[in-house]
């Protein structure tokens, strides 16, 4: 067995030596950063900036030009009843030149115009609130999953104490054996108890490096990338449940929801705008010049501005747009049902997360007692079985009960903390390590 664990130490040395050690602060800085889908709410954030514009929204005036130049050639060939008025001319040279230039400038859209820029502004706002939520989001997932490695290395490390009285029994028994006071039985039943220990601790090392490549998946980064996590679960015991549930209101997915309402309501003025008249002014520069080099005009050139006002007046299309303003309010009464179904589920998970807190922060101290316990009952009951007072079913069964002891601790302190996390990210309070 020593020798097994010496050719252990020598395999698993090389990768310790080329481990990156990585706190949470680190863990999230690097997901923050490498995130794909953040990158994307980050451009979608460039795109709602960009689109939230006067322009776009159809308040500013339209200028256009145009021109042409067109040269040709004509063959002209005219007789009359007087022959004397016969013209013929072959490849006549003609050139006509038009340009203009125009603006058209909304004077009244029925609110339309005001509508358009005020959604444009809050899908802006919206679209910051999806990039807060994102970020919101990475950070719970990767402390959930960080904190999970630390439990399961917390799982090994109980492993490792209970092998340790493993190796020390079957010490004790070889050494009793030696001098005539311990059977094969028991020599037998130490080594198969060491060896059964090692195999857990290797089944529990597969765990720790799959859940390792879970977060290395989360921070986009090489799954086989070698990292050490030296931390503790502490959990915070002063959250209360007043403060959280009024803080959800501002987590952004909340106020995402209640400004998609806003957006649909000015969506729904915005189409109605379309029922009423609209009056635009218009104004401009024209000019023409025509040229023939033969025919009854040889130049004809004539230029100047222009102004004047459009009205245009829907009298009927079927009753389309009011078929469109139907459908904006019911999307709108349908997003509300949404922000208030989001906010009614985040309520429910608050309080969930709440009692789950509440209860193991209970039992943490109890759990923490117990482990104590169990660690000094182990190391008696090891003295006494070196005394012969006790037999290798008593050291067993000392030995569950400290492994039992060990993993109802780390998980009561990884429930706690992650109802702390959970808590802080429903109730918007999740910062950034």
């Amino acid at each position: 067995m020593k020798r097994f664990i010496i050719y252990l130490t020598f395999f698993i040395l090389p990768g310790w030596l080329h481990a990156q050690q990585l706190t949470l602060k680190d863990a999230v800085s690097i997901a923050l950063n490498k995130n794909l889908g953040l990158q994307i709410a980050e451009n979608n954030v460039k795109i709602a900036q960009t689109n939230n514009n006067y322009a776009v929204a159809g308040g500013m005036p339209v200028v256009s030009a145009s021109g042409t130049d067109v040269e040709q050639l004509t063959s002209l060939e005219q007789k009359y009843a007087n022959a004397a008025n016969n013209k013929s001319s072959s490849n006549a040279r003609s050139n006509q030149l038009t340009a203009s230039i125009g603006a058209t400038v909304p004077i009244y859209t029925g609110s339309r115009v005001a509508n358009a820029s005020k959604r444009l502004e809050v899908a802006e706002s919206i679209s910051n609130d999806y990039l807060k939520s994102r970020v919101a989001a990475i950070t719970y997932n990767v402390m959930l999953k960080y904190y999970d490695i630390i439990r399961q290395e917390s799982y090994a490390a109980t492993l490792g104490r209970s092998i340790e009285v493993s190796r020390q029994k079957l010490d004790i028994v070889k050494a009793q054996q030696s001098v005539g006071v311990a059977n094969n039985a028991d020599l037998f039943q130490a080594q198969v108890d060491l060896n059964t220990q090692v195999q857990n601790l290797q089944a529990q090392q597969l765990v720790i490096d799959q859940a390792k490549t879970d977060l290395l998946t989360v921070l986009t980064l090489k799954q086989d990338s070698l990292i050490v996590i030296k931390d503790t679960i502490v959990v915070a015991t002063d959250l209360q449940l007043a403060p959280i549930l009024q803080s959800m209101e501002q987590h952004p997915d909340l106020m995402a929801a209640g400004k998609q309402v806003q957006v649909d309501q000015y969506l729904e003025k915005e189409t109605a705008a379309y029922r009423y008249p609209s009056l635009t002014g218009n104004a401009g520069y024209n000019f023409n010049y025509t040229r023939n080099s033969d025919g009854f005009s040889l130049l004809n050139q004539n230029y100047g501005p222009y102004v004047g006002v459009g009205v245009n007046i829907p009298v009927f299309n079927g009753s389309v747009y009011k078929r469109r303003q139907e459908i904006a309010a019911i999307n709108t009464s349908n997003d509300r049902l949404v922000r208030d179904t989001l906010g009614m589920n985040y309520t429910g998970n608050i309080v969930k997360s709440w009692q789950a807190y509440n209860n193991n922060l209970q039992q943490l101290q109890t759990a923490k007692d117990n482990y104590e316990l169990s660690g000094k009952l182990l190391e008696l009951v090891l003295q006494r079985f070196q005394l012969k007072q006790a037999t290798i079913i008593d050291v067993k069964t000392a030995q569950q009960s400290f492994e039992n002891a060990g993993y109802l601790l780390i998980n009561v302190s990884f429930a706690a903390k992650s109802a702390e996390i959970r808590l802080k990210y429903y109730g918007n309070q999740l910062s950034q390590p």
